[in-house]
This record gives structure tokens, C-alpha cells and sequence, in this order.
């Protein structure tokens, strides 16, 4: 099936597929939001990111699984609209398959700096698939 600008959830991913940087907001048990920014690899209808297993936004997505995106700057600061999605947790078969992809577009942070992070860190990472792309209202 081909996807048509405006016949498919393609249309909000386009921003986020060319920005080396997108801030993603995950909500906490207050209702507050906090933004993070994040590499993001774009795959289809569907996008992934990876963070370390000890960091909070793995909490947040554990309690609240929708998120908002948009594309930013290294810093966080958006540059473009903002897009809501749901996050899921990826098993290790799909794990790698993300991965693969964060390597091929984010080749200097996934294979060389994200490895050294989690070794300071002393943890692992996980890895998040990025579905049901919606405009923010």
C-alpha cells in the first residue's frame, strides 16, 4: 500500500524523518511535561529511539505511553510543529532492528558516544518504537 501525503500518518513524520534532533516530551504522574532531546530514526509509519535504561523518561513511558515530538535544535529548542504519538517498548529481536537503523543515520552517537554513556553510566539502553502519528491539537 502507497502512502499518499494525505491519506496516511507520513505527512506529520516528514519534519522528524530530516531533523538530526527531535525533543520528545513524556508526561509525569503530576501531569507535567518534560522535554528531552533525542536522536530519532524514522522507519516507515513508525520511528525509534533509544535511552538508557536508568534514565526517568523510561519511568514516564512506563506510566504515561503518549508523547509529544517535535523537531529541535542540540539543545531542545523546537524548530518545527508539534506531534503526538505513542511510545512502546521494544523486545530484544525488535531492539536490534532499531538499533541498526540508529546506527545507519546517527552513526558517531549510536556506535561511539551512546556505548560510552551507558559504560559511565553502568547501565544499558532501551529502545522505544514511535507509532499512531497525530498533528498536536
Amino acid at each position: 500500500m502507497t502512502a499518499t501525503a494525505g491519506s496516511s500518518g507520513l505527512q506529520p513524520l516528514e519534519p522528524l524523518r530530516r531533523s538530526w534532533a527531535v525533543l520528545l516530551k513524556s508526561r509525569k504522574r503530576d501531569g507535567d511535561w518534560v522535554g528531552t532531546p533525542v536522536n530519532l530514526v524514522v522507519d516507515g509509519e513508525r520511528a525509534y529511539f533509544g535511552t538508557p535504561a536508568k534514565s526517568a523518561k523510561v519511568k514516564r513511558l512506563r506510566n504515561f505511553d503518549t508523547v509529544e515530538l517535535a523537531p529541535c535544535t542540540l539543545r531542545g529548542r523546537p524548530t518545527g510543529a508539534v506531534v503526538v504519538a505513542r511510545a512502546r517498548l521494544l523486545d530484544d529481536e525488535e531492539t536490534t532492528r532499531a538499533l541498526a537503523h540508529l546506527r545507519r543515520k546517527h552513526p558517531i552517537v549510536y556506535r561511539l558516544l551512546v556505548p560510552v554513556e551507558l559504560r559511565l553510566k553502568r547501565t544499558h539502553g532501551v529502545y522505544y518504537e514511535l507509532d499512531r502519528f497525530e498533528p498536536a491539537s
